[in-house]
């Protein structure tokens, strides 16, 4: 597994890679650290002033460090890439070249009218291919949520959090959030009968999927004998849910891909509202 870690040197950017050295599995990481100068304005000499040597000098200590925990928490190190340009636009521009399996890094957690004014991982997820692991806060790595829906999305997460995250000895719970039949079309939902009919269909394939998740986790000896069925808004209700079981990790899928195609899924909003570890298999 190859991982791309981004680091500002900051708590919060090494944050995400002790909690990922907790769950990932033979991983080799790749430390990438950015010399942002998009913020100077152009009359400003930057290679005169001596800025530039200073800037690659704290780069160069931060990626030293980066490989020293790394090491420390028992993952392999890889490659040390430092950049100078826009952070988004360099870390987009390397994850291009190599074929990672997964970008890894921290995340502020902005609330309010903060979280629109932009925000380095929001926009990294929003318009890579790479699957992504956001952390907002160093935790406990043993509780993890399976956000089921039924799709090959949230199949295809499953299969590859399998396959790449060690789980074994982790405390395993699987969610799946169905629609309220009341908000469907007014002359169904005066139908009492009806309604109580589609929440039966509804909470019968909400099972079946739980079981089959169920059955995929046994065979590799995983138990996810915690299970929960909730209706209303996904990204909310998981939220909710992640909160009230202080759940470590929530792992779900996506479909989208490629530029700003992220925007509005039920991906993006859990990212931004849960306290948890996210992890985005795209």
């Amino acid at each position: 597994m190859r991982v791309l870690f981004c680091t500002d040197g900051s708590d919060i950017s090494f944050n995400a890679l002790y909690n990922f050295a907790k769950w990932g599995r033979d991983a080799v990481i790749d430390a990438i650290c950015i010399i942002d100068w998009s913020f100077l304005p152009d009359s400003v000499a930057i290679e005169s002033s001596g800025f530039e040597t200073s800037c690659a000098n704290v780069a160069n200590n931060i990626l030293e460090i980066a490989q020293e925990v790394t090491e420390k928490v028992g993952l392999m190190f890889g490659e040390k890439i430092k950049y100078c340009g826009e952070t988004v636009s360099s870390i987009l521009e390397q994850a291009t070249k190599q074929n990672y399996d997964l970008i890894l890094m921290g995340s502020h957690g902005k609330k309010g009218i903060q979280r629109w004014l932009g925000s380095v991982s929001r926009d990294i997820v929003n318009n890579v291919n790479t699957s992504t692991y956001i952390t907002k806060s160093k935790n406990e790595c043993h509780k993890v949520l399976f956000a089921a829906d039924g799709t090959s999305n949230s199949r295809f997460a499953a299969s590859e959090a399998i396959k790449y995250l060690d789980l074994r000895n982790k405390e395993i719970y699987i969610c799946m959030v169905l629609e309220n039949p009341n908000l469907l079309f007014l002359e169904g939902a005066l139908d009492s009968h009806w309604l109580m009919e589609i929440e039966n269909q509804q909470n019968k394939y909400a099972t079946r999927i739980i079981m089959e998740l169920q059955e995929e986790l046994k065979k590799y000896d995983l138990n996810a004998d915690k299970f929960a069925i909730l209706q209303g808004n996904p990204a909310e209700k998981i939220s909710e849910f992640s909160k009230k079981e202080n759940i470590d990790l929530i792992i779900t899928g996506t479909r989208h891909s490629g530029k700003n195609n992220f925007h509005g899924s039920v991906s993006k909003r859990i990212l931004e509202i849960a306290p948890s570890d996210v992890v985005i298999f795209k």
